[in-house]
């Protein structure tokens, strides 16, 4: 049988660093108000002229491929995972496919929000298996900073969610030793106005962006915090358990869990329900916010650089998120 195997981890972040702090000039809030709710510290905010969505998943893209030794040519597919494209079409999987000069290979883009890398994963993980592609580049790009409503009345999303890319390198082995075991995917649209940017959308008289649209407040992110949080501990407990079931496995077997960077209370939570040790579970919310599909790519690149990944590992990946969606991965590192 043919399996996947991810031979390369990268990650970009932006320079400018926003501290809660920061934000307190711009909104009511506080340090102490912030990190007690979400655990976050500070953040990054792109830079208009230097940074753009694809800019950074381009150089994440370009650090994966050089520590997997894999050249631009070699890439089969791309699958790019984002909310906040550069353009409304085409996707920025075609803008960072033209800045590494692989003109002609397929891309997907998809909306899965903060599912959106383990999604992408999972596409990437069946190509390869089916024997379609034998290399692909799996990224997580987004840029939240440019729409959030830094206003007190949009303190309590604008304060969580930051920018970013990471990107993974996935290629074909025939060694189940050291590959991704499953991948788990779900999705729920009857809760899909708890968590979401109503505008701009196409189904609207005339163009899409008139006066009255943006007076009206859709552009701004609408989060029913108190539904998201319960639905989160319930359906990242089940979508774990629905990998290790998959596998054979307990929760004692888990090496290493890198959750979605949504919230560290919902991260400690999870991780007290397995029994794992805080050195078990990747955090780095507490310096990147939650930078939604690039969060889990950020963590395990991070996490890789600093020596955290052993051969052999077991390493679980879980997100929730908007839609709602809720999706794991169950890799054997």
């Amino acid at each position: 049988m043919t399996f996947s195997r991810i031979t390369g981890l990268g990650y970009y972040v932006p320079e400018n660093v926003v501290t809660n702090d920061d934000l307190s000039q711009w909104m009511e809030t506080s340090d102490e108000w912030i990190q007690e709710r979400t655990g976050i510290r500070e953040r990054r905010f792109f830079e208009y002229g230097k940074d753009t969505n694809y800019s950074m998943a381009t150089a994440a893209s370009r650090q994966a491929m050089e520590r997997a030794g894999v050249g631009a040519n070699e890439v089969d597919v791309i699958i790019y995972a984002t909310i906040t494209p550069d353009y409304f079409f085409p996707g920025s999987a075609f803008l960072m496919q033209r800045e590494l000069g692989m003109d002609g290979k397929p891309v997907i883009d998809i909306r899965q929000q903060c599912s959106g890398f383990v999604y992408a994963l999972s596409i990437a993980d069946q190509f390869i298996k089916t024997g379609m592609y034998k290399t692909a580049l799996v990224v997580g790009a987004e840029i939240q900073s440019s729409w959030i409503d830094k206003s007190t009345a949009g303190r309590n999303t604008a304060v969580i969610f930051g920018d970013g890319a990471g990107a993974a390198v996935l290629q074909a082995t025939n060694d189940p030793e050291h590959a991704i075991l499953s991948t788990h995917l779900h999705a729920d649209g009857r809760y899909a106005e708890e968590l979401y940017v109503k505008d701009p959308g196409s189904s609207r008289p005339d163009r899409p962006v008139t006066q009255d649209l943006l007076d009206s407040g859709g552009f701004n992110v609408y989060m029913n915090g108190n539904a998201v949080f319960k639905h989160a501990i319930v359906k990242f407990g089940e979508v774990i358990q629905e990998a290790l079931n998959a596998n054979g496995y307990k929760s004692s077997d888990v090496n290493l869990l890198v959750p979605h960077q949504a919230n560290i209370r919902i991260s400690d939570y999870v991780r007290q329900q397995m029994g794992l040790a805080e050195e078990q579970v990747i955090n780095n919310i507490q310096r990147f916010g939650n930078t939604t599909a690039a969060s889990i790519p950020i963590a395990m690149a991070e996490a890789w650089e600093n020596g955290k990944f052993k051969e052999g590992d077991l390493v679980c990946l879980a997100a929730f998120g908007s839609g709602f969606t809720w999706a794991s991965a169950l890799i054997r590192w």
